[in-house]
């Protein structure tokens, strides 16, 4: 007995793998999930309210270099640590938001570093890998992509004028763990460092939290935030972790009007 056209049609639908079958039904109702980069981190990148500008976390400024449809979901918290962010249950908080196909980009060590506090201490080749690897094995169960990087350097010169290292061996903790576990690593602690070694001890001032009431060498003010953000972006390209359709305006001036300190809410 011969098939009819609608019946081969129907056969050979059924057959397709539930996936893209549910794919294309997706496609054709217009639901697509739009992408999400998600930040777990300290106050180096978080985001800053009008109380507290002109400092400026970099994960503020880093939507101006990336497409409009990649949302950043900006979840780092000022005083936090890889431990701290844990324990304080704001990993689960975002793995419960986060989806397929989205992005986790992890960057802590300035408060890991407080040994003098045990609710942020971790050591750098035991808790701090093992809190890390909470972060990559929970964005890997939920089909999204985990990125590690390497915290910014503060602002630390020697005698000689020389940019110096401030972060011990957490840095190179990251790197190894990165390794292991076949995670992309945007190396951001060498590149600021480079970077602030260029622009020297009186140019970085330009670029931190410098004000007529605080000298913070740690924090930025909005041309800082911005010359981070630009190198996460640019490694986020490098290490093909993003494609060129998803990045923008990485050689292009960013002014500084583009940054917004909302109001703080209130209880």
């Amino acid at each position: 007995m011969s098939l009819s056209r609608r019946q081969v049609t129907a056969a050979a639908v059924s057959s397709l793998p539930l996936a893209f079958a549910a794919a294309q039904t997706a496609r054709a109702g217009g639901r697509r999930h739009p992408r999400s980069l998600y930040i777990a981190g300290d106050s180096t990148a978080a985001q800053k309210y009008s109380d507290a500008a002109p400092e400026t976390g970099w994960g503020m400024a880093l939507p101006f270099f990336l497409h409009e449809d990649l949302r950043v979901a900006n979840h780092a918290v000022n005083g936090r640590s890889s431990k701290s962010f844990v324990d304080e249950g704001r990993l689960d908080a975002l793995l419960a938001e986060i989806r397929p196909g989205d992005f986790l980009l992890i960057q802590f060590a300035h408060n890991d570093e407080k040994a003098e506090d045990p609710a942020r201490h971790t050591e750098p080749w035991t808790t701090y890998q093992d809190h890390l690897r909470r972060y990559v094995d929970g964005a890997r169960a939920r089909g999204a992509r985990p990125v590690l990087a390497t915290p910014v350097e503060r602002r630390r010169f020697d005698a000689a004028g020389d940019a110096v290292p401030s972060h011990g061996e957490y840095p190179a903790a990251m790197r190894a763990l990165a390794r292991q576990e076949g995670v992309a690593l945007l190396d951001v602690q060498a590149l600021s460092l480079a970077l602030w070694q260029r622009l020297g001890a009186e140019g970085t001032k330009a670029y931190f939290n410098w004000t007529a009431t605080e000298q913070d060498n740690t924090h930025f003010n909005p041309p800082g935030a911005i010359a981070v953000a630009r190198t996460v972006a640019r490694e986020l390209l490098r290490g093909r972790v993003l494609a060129h359709r998803d990045v923008r305006r990485l050689d292009e001036e960013i002014p500084e009007s583009w940054i917004d300190w909302p109001e703080p809410a209130t209880a």
